[in-house]
């Protein structure tokens, strides 16, 4: 099924105000793919051919880099794809334990969607967010220190249609096609509401300060 011409007049003003940011037409495919996939919840076999000829490249090179990024889905991801870190220390401290509740209780597996398309999920191998481990993300938001219940009741709340707000960041939760689009470089004017860093993060810097630490001088 190709796009229809409202739908394809639309992908092809937003590609073009992104293309016009590179100085070479290629160097756009990353944010391309994630806007096709912000219109298709993943990336779909009409969205490589548009990328494709937006960009003046084959399909077969688009294929490969959409196929190398875990970012970009193969097969559609729910409204609120869910992330459970497995890395190291998340793990350790219960991830792997979350991610084998929460396949059981949602009734899905890696990289799957629930029959009624509200949740994914995925094992993640790790969220750079260490200090609030064990953490998970919905739509690429934090939710910091988790445990098996808090996971399977966030989930619960998400597919109930509840509001659910991140441990940090906007306290609105996008969907998984608006957070492409963001990525996409089409931003939804939330990037600065809530704060980024918090608790064990700036730990370090509260000793620096009370003992007068300063970065060498250049």
């Amino acid at each position: 099924m190709t796009y229809s011409p409202e739908i394809r007049e639309r992908l092809e003003r937003d590609a073009k105000e992104i293309i016009g940011r590179y100085p070479k037409t290629r160097s756009a495919l990353l944010p391309l793919l994630h806007l096709v996939q912000s219109e298709d919840g993943y990336v779909s076999d009409d969205g490589q051919e548009f990328c494709a000829e937006m960009l003046g490249v084959s399909k077969a090179e688009v294929t490969g880099v959409a196929t190398f990024y875990t970012m970009y889905k193969r097969k559609p991801a729910g409204d609120y794809h869910v992330g459970v870190c497995i890395n190291a220390l998340c793990a350790v401290m219960g991830g792997d334990q979350i991610w084998d509740e929460l396949t059981e209780h949602v009734g899905v597996g890696h990289e799957e969607a629930t029959p009624d398309g509200k949740v994914s999920l995925e094992r993640l191998e790790c969220n750079a967010a260490c200090d609030f481990a064990p953490v998970m993300m919905v739509n690429w938001e934090f939710f910091d220190n988790q445990t098996p219940e808090s996971a399977k009741q966030l989930v619960d709340d998400l597919r109930d249609g509840k509001d659910v707000r991140p441990t940090r960041g906007p306290k609105k939760l996008c969907t998984f096609k608006e957070a492409s689009r963001v990525l996409a470089g089409l931003p939804d004017e939330l990037a600065g509401d809530g704060p980024s860093a918090a608790g064990p993060s700036l730990e370090g810097l509260k000793v620096a300060k009370a003992r007068g630490w300063k970065a060498p001088e250049a």
